[in-house]
């Protein structure tokens, strides 16, 4: 399975502070969110493709949606570049994830004066449970379609007030996408429902399931918290095996953004199955397994699904 990227740590905000004059600059130039002079649609800006996909599905055809990050991009410590600032100086609203999944992010919107909404607002994060992020909100709560709604709710807002001729429209939308969401839930949980409780267990590298594995019954077990340039250590491996071993864990899993070599020790040590590979942080292109999010939700549900009962949801 291709890997698109490896996730580097978070950069120093010293790193970012250039962005600050270089903004500046480039908003002294640009009109700011003057989609009346330009004659076009509202531009919506996102943090990365995930978002992305999930604002276009509430938008329709009344606004533009684009992202900063590109497909397989680094998301936690991506650095700005003066493009993206010219872009979100264009912008009539951008939106991102919070919980502290962008790391670039405050510095980047503090000199760019274009509305923001942070679509995991109403949600209740959960903390990291290790490592030296331990104690702060696990970001990745798109990996729950349950959480997903509230995003599409806090969308509806948003595009509502920035243009309210269209939105019924955009309510609509979040309804029908808001439905889909919920059917994966359900067959997940529903395929989930015949497994002992010993192995209703989601085995992955890194800790980016907490919230799928919370809403869907299952233990969540992961062999680091947070992807890093230095990562799976022997005791890490080690913990791990005695986990599988003891719940007899029928499958394991990796992310497509790391190597699955930790992974495949556990396998060995424990003759688990490789359940398969789990898709996370982005989208793939158009031609890709995971093109969209529901894609991207639907193909990581089956995919545990089969991997755990040997059936397919």
């Amino acid at each position: 399975m291709k890997v698109w990227f490896r996730r580097s740590r978070r950069a120093p905000l010293r790193a970012f502070l250039p962005i600050a004059t270089t903004c500046a600059a480039l908003i002294a130039l640009t009109a700011c969110g003057d989609t009346a002079a330009r004659g076009d649609k509202p531009v919506v800006l996102t943090t990365f493709t995930v978002l992305a996909d999930i604002a276009r599905n509430v938008a329709g055809d009344h606004l533009t949606v684009e992202s900063i990050t590109k497909v397989g991009a680094e998301i936690h410590g991506y650095e700005p570049t003066p493009g993206d600032i010219r872009k979100a100086s264009k912008a009539d609203v951008i939106l991102d994830n919070g919980l502290n999944l962008e790391a670039w992010f405050a510095q980047f919107v503090a000199d760019v004066k274009v509305k923001h909404v942070v679509v995991t607002d109403g949600l209740v994060p959960i903390p990291i449970g290790a490592d030296a992020y331990q104690g702060t909100p696990n970001p990745h709560a798109w990996m729950s379609p349950l959480n997903v709604q509230t995003y599409v709710d806090n969308m509806v807002r948003a595009f509502s007030e920035l243009d309210p001729e269209h939105a019924d429209d955009f309510r609509a939308n979040g309804d029908k996408y808001k439905a889909q969401l919920q059917q994966v839930h359900t067959d997940l949980v529903s395929t989930l429902s015949t497994l002992p409780s010993n192995e209703r267990a989601l085995v992955t590298c890194e800790g980016a399931f907490s919230y799928l594995a919370r809403d869907a019954g299952l233990t969540e077990r992961y062999i680091w918290a947070v992807n890093a340039e230095q990562q799976a250590t022997p005791q890490q491996i080690a913990s791990t095996i005695d986990f599988v071993r003891a719940n007899r864990v029928p499958a394991v899993f990796c992310e497509s953004t790391v190597s699955d070599d930790p992974m495949q020790r556990v396998v060995e040590a424990t003759g688990a199955a490789f359940g398969g590979t789990l898709y996370v942080d982005s989208l793939s292109e158009s031609d890709g397994p995971v093109p969209t999010y529901l894609d991207l939700i639907r193909h990581d549900a089956a995919l545990i699904s089969t991997a755990l009962t040997g059936r397919s949801s």
